[in-house]
């Protein structure tokens, strides 16, 4: 454990700088969630800032480890990461400082100023996501040691960039009940602050925006544990590249439940109640998935033989 943190010590400064701030926030946050009788928009006050710390915490402490496995420093992904801080700050000192205000931060055009600070939040978004293109770009540019973990990190930044451009369709609903001034939505067919899943609030009653947005920007972690599982547990079974064919096969699998979420959302239909089209086509999805791992299985078992034939 001391060695990992002298490692991570070294890592990308503003990254773990932000990592560190946005731990002390989670406390924070956490504490009002508890002590704080507020609520917006149907949760706690302090709801948001505690699951966009947590969130915020996780992103910053993965980019810099990605950054990490970099054979040599690159001064453009280095800086993108920097943008993403920066970025990352004015999105969070918005939503904190709206919650200290007593009013919502996201979708809020009620006065000028709560529009203008939307606004800001959504300038700010758009630049993250440009920056983190060109930490895929380097990253896509750049051999990494392993095979397959060099996959899982190239699809982790793919398909969380594909989990990012689901919050934009966020902006042009406009469900009927929602208060004057909202300018859009988490939830589709509903109005946003109604009977929800526990601790996440993903609505009960209609399509929610915000699992294919979360599902997807977690491809960041999803991805490469499914690597380093690959390389611990079977890494003296497979070579190294069947496992990267493996990693190829998951982070396409984890782009189509991106998707089928988003899409599901967007039919205004509860992630708890899917209806026969949604639950079929997630078995579709998982009958391809589950084919195409049997056939890389197959594969490496087929050179196998060959190779003790000879």
């Amino acid at each position: 454990m001391t060695t990992v943190w002298n490692r991570a010590a070294g890592w990308h400064r503003p990254l773990m700088l932000l990592v560190s701030a946005m731990a002390v926030l989670t406390v924070v946050a956490a504490v009002g969630v508890v002590a704080d009788p507020r609520v917006l928009t149907g949760a706690p006050a302090w709801l948001k800032p505690l699951k966009f710390a947590i969130s915020f915490t996780l992103y910053g402490v993965t980019l810099a480890w990605m950054l990490s496995l970099l054979p040599a420093r690159s001064r453009a992904a280095e800086r993108a990461a920097t943008v993403i801080v920066a970025v990352s700050v004015i999105e969070m000192v918005v939503i904190v400082g709206q919650v200290v205000r007593g009013t919502t931060s996201h979708f809020n055009g009620t006065t000028p100023l709560n529009a203008a600070l939307f606004d800001v939040m959504g300038a700010a978004i758009t630049v993250l996501f440009l920056a983190q293109v060109v930490l895929a770009v380097v990253l896509l540019r750049r051999r990494t040691p392993d095979r397959a973990g060099g996959y899982a990190v190239r699809l982790g930044l793919g398909v969380s960039l594909l989990g990012m451009l689901v919050a934009f369709p966020m902006v042009s609903q406009r469900p009927a009940g929602a208060p004057a001034g909202i300018t859009g939505a988490h939830s589709v067919g509903v109005p946003d602050g109604g009977p929800g899943l526990p601790l996440v609030g993903w609505s009960t009653t209609g399509g929610d925006l915000r699992v294919g947005h979360f599902v997807g920007l977690h491809a960041l972690q999803a991805l490469p544990l499914l690597a380093i599982l690959l390389d611990r547990f079977l890494g003296a079974r497979l070579d190294e590249m069947t496992r990267a064919r493996l990693v190829l096969v998951g982070g396409a699998a984890y782009a189509g439940v991106t998707l089928l979420l988003t899409w599901q959302a967007l039919r205004g239909q509860p992630l708890s109640r899917p209806d026969g089209l949604t639950v079929a086509l997630a078995l579709a999805l998982a009958l391809a998935t589950a084919t195409a791992a049997g056939l890389v299985l197959a594969r490496r078992s087929r050179h196998a033989g060959l190779a003790l034939a000879r």
